[in-house]
């Protein structure tokens, strides 16, 4: 089953630079490790273990978040989009 997962800029260095990269897999968790297995660099910053994620990153399939669905195990079809999104703290402090 061909899934597209979409690659924020953060991480395109693991990935040859693409945005998009097609994996196979039928559940969230079978697909980001195929994206692992593909592209074995991009993996420290996903997982936090052999298993679980990093916190900060959010997963969508679609336009929801995967921890509305049924997390790793959120079924897939032919055709879906997964969405990495890392969250980005900082900024700039505005001093009076």
């Amino acid at each position: 089953m061909a899934i597209t997962v979409l690659v924020p800029t953060a991480l395109r260095a693991f990935t040859d630079q693409k945005s998009e990269v097609a994996v196979e897999g039928n559940t969230v968790a079978s697909a980001i490790a195929a994206l692992a297995e593909a592209y074995p660099d991009i993996k420290r910053h996903l997982y936090q273990d052999e298993e679980n994620l990093r916190s900060f990153i959010n997963v969508f399939v679609g336009d929801t978040n995967i921890k509305n669905l049924n997390g790793l195990n959120t079924a897939l079809s032919d055709g879906s989009e997964i969405m990495l999104v890392p969250a980005i703290a900082g900024g700039c402090r505005t001093y009076v």
